[in-house]
């Protein structure tokens, strides 16, 4: 059954563009978890789904960058991006 999902999972990773709104409105530099957000540099492992099934979820990775932003909105974003370590487990 995994094996039927593993080429949807990449899907996944497409939460990772969420990823590209922090460069328009970043994070306060003040807030914590700075180190939490350098990580959505992580999401270009979704780069990988182009090789190996199921990989492309790594690329929600890229939303950690807005991991504890202001905008709750955003900051959902930034948990979601959680489900990227379902593409480095696969």
């Amino acid at each position: 059954m995994i094996e039927q999902a593993m080429p949807w999972l990449g899907l996944i990773g497409l939460i990772g563009f969420g990823g590209l709104v922090a460069m328009r409105r970043p994070a306060n530099a003040s807030r914590p978890g700075e180190r939490v957000r350098k990580l959505g540099y992580l999401g270009l492992l979704g780069l990988a789904g182009f090789w190996l099934e199921g990989a492309g979820a790594a690329g929600a990775l890229g939303a950690l960058s807005l991991w504890n932003h202001e905008d709750t909105q955003l900051a959902l974003w930034g948990r979601l991006a959680l489900l990227g370590l379902i593409g480095i487990h696969s």
